[in-house]
């Protein structure tokens, strides 16, 4: 299927994009950029998919960027080439999002991510030929809940735009700083300072405002 296929080579170009920016940027302003997606999403998904802008979706986009500015602080100077490239691979986030979307019309969740495993894995092997190194046995466990979490958030998302616009959906891939931050303070004991409490304050109450919203009636998703 072209659509699949298209899809999952835009996703994985950003992934890579994603990735090879890390190595050229502060981790901070690579997760600012990235999360310009919503934005992108947004004229997308207007243009393509007729889906309407409105006061509480433009909130939930707005309070969102500056929540997000707000948790990680990212320094000012003048543009690096890795700030293009995060860039490229937030768009190519958005453009997959709307994809999904438009999928999510015809065809299972299941069918969607299935296409997705077969036709990443393939794009991927390519590059993994020449730098494959065999992991050591002991992050082997890691390696399989990495595997397990990622797939299981592509299901995820895929089933909520089957459900709902894909402005209301992407605006809430916003919680993952603050529930990060959260994780951290858990798991490893790191500190929540103001900043980022007072960012996720900010991003809760974009996605509060656009969920308050007339009840949507689940799109029609294809059986699987």
């Amino acid at each position: 299927p072209i659509a699949h296929i298209a899809r999952n080579v835009i996703h994985y170009t950003g992934q890579a994009a994603w990735l090879y920016a890390l190595t050229l940027i502060p981790l901070a302003v690579l997760i600012s950029i990235e999360f310009t997606t919503p934005i992108w999403t947004a004229i997308l998904a207007v243009i393509f998919l007729g889906e309407r802008l409105n006061r509480p979706k433009l909130a939930a986009i707005g309070l969102g960027l500056i929540g997000v500015v707000i948790i990680v602080r990212p320094g000012v100077g003048s543009v690096d080439p890795g700030h293009l490239v995060v860039l490229g691979a937030a768009a190519c986030f958005g453009i997959s999002v709307v994809t999904i979307k438009s999928l999510t019309r015809t065809d299972s969740v299941v069918r969607i991510i299935c296409w997705m495993l077969i036709i990443q894995s393939m794009v991927g092997l390519i590059p993994a030929l020449y730098t494959w190194r065999n992991p050591p046995l002991e992050l082997w466990p890691w390696i399989v809940l990495i595997a397990f979490t990622g797939m299981s958030s592509h299901f995820c998302m895929a089933r909520a735009l089957g459900y709902a616009d894909a402005t209301i959906v992407s605006p809430m891939d916003f919680l993952r700083v603050p529930l990060s931050a959260l994780i951290g303070w858990l798991l490893y004991s790191e500190q929540i300072d103001a900043f980022t409490a007072g960012g996720a304050l900010l991003i809760l109450m974009g996605n509060l405002l656009n969920l308050q919203r007339r009840a949507i009636k689940p799109a029609e998703v294809a059986a699987s």
